[in-house]
């Protein structure tokens, strides 16, 4: 993993240590870290002399708008990615990407269940760069949005979970449906079916959920999936006022659901079940995103934000 992806970590649990005044014990629970974990890279910011009077931020590390963000949102936890432009989407993906997948390497719990998204770039991104844990710890991983599609594009889908089974070294459960159906009645067909019906059923399960934040307008893996709604769908949801969506759910700049038939056609995970596990992880970036992830957190919808550092300005700056 990036050099720049340790310095990070090391230097938000010495700010939090030196600076705040919080215990090992106290830093272990917030950052959803073990207690060894962050006596370690207590150790190591001081050999690194990131540690001395005050605590020396690395060039590319963003402490202070990491707290800013949990403090203006209340969020649980926020990792900013440093970033050379938020105006090419290939660089934030890939940017954000590697943050996350630092972030979930080292936060990983005994027994974790993940719920992870199929059509999320920044997600894909992750699995691409993610190193595998150094031993089992009963962890499994579920698709809570149908991955079936378009075949190149359902290929991706069905990498994104397999991939991220095996670097956690758990089991993977697939959700065997399209993300978005032609109308409720195939949608009800589909839940009547017990296969599909016990994924579902598993959702209750999950601890940790890993979303991307879309807009309305589709992204290119969206795109190529086939799992999109018409353009005259869509401006239906600008209209009602959608500024994105998490799972194919779609919500307002508040992030109040939007709530239109559409939402009768997807299969997978609902809001109101996502905001039951206890940390759901928002993984996206990029200036055509801002709106969308503004809504997302305004909402509560997650309660990790994981992005890059000229997102996460304009979010603190309102």
């Amino acid at each position: 993993m990036a050099r720049i992806d340790e310095l990070r970590l090391m230097t938000r649990v010495a700010r939090l240590y030196h600076e705040q005044g919080m215990r090992q014990a106290e830093i272990a629970e917030s950052l959803h870290l073990s207690q060894p974990t962050v006596s370690r890279l207590l150790k190591r910011a001081e050999k690194e002399k990131i540690v001395r009077v005050i605590v020396n931020v690395p060039q590319g590390v963003y402490p202070e708008l990491e707290e800013a963000l949990v403090e203006t949102y209340g969020l649980r936890d926020a990792v900013v990615a440093d970033c050379v432009r938020d105006d090419d989407d290939e660089s934030v993906q890939r940017d954000v990407g590697r943050a996350a997948a630092y972030y979930l390497e080292t936060t990983l719990d005994e027994g974790e269940c993940i719920g992870v998204s199929s059509w999320s770039g920044t997600i894909l991104a992750m699995v691409d760069v993610m190193g595998q844990i150094p031993r089992p710890i009963g962890a499994r991983v579920i698709q809570i949005l149908g991955g079936a599609g378009e075949p190149q594009a359902k290929v991706h889908a069905a990498y994104l979970a397999s991939r991220l089974g095996e670097l956690v070294r758990g089991e993977v459960t697939f959700l065997p449906a399209p993300g978005l159906v032609d109308s409720a009645d195939v949608r009800q067909v589909l839940l009547n079916d017990s296969s599909i019906r016990e994924v579902i059923e598993s959702f209750e399960e999950i601890t940790l959920a890993l979303v991307g934040i879309g807009t309305v307008e589709p992204s290119p893996l969206l795109a190529s999936s086939g799992n999109i709604f018409s353009n005259e769908e869509l401006d239906r949801l600008r209209e009602n006022g959608a500024v994105g969506d998490i799972l194919y759910r779609f919500f307002d700049a508040e992030g109040n659901p939007v709530q239109t038939p559409l939402a009768d056609r997807v299969t997978g995970m609902n809001l109101e079940q996502l905001q039951q596990v206890e940390r759901v992880v928002g993984v996206a970036g990029g200036a055509r995103k801002v709106a969308a992830i503004r809504g997302a957190l305004e909402g509560g919808l997650i309660n990790t934000l994981i992005t890059d550092r000229f997102t996460a300005e304009r979010l603190v700056q309102g």
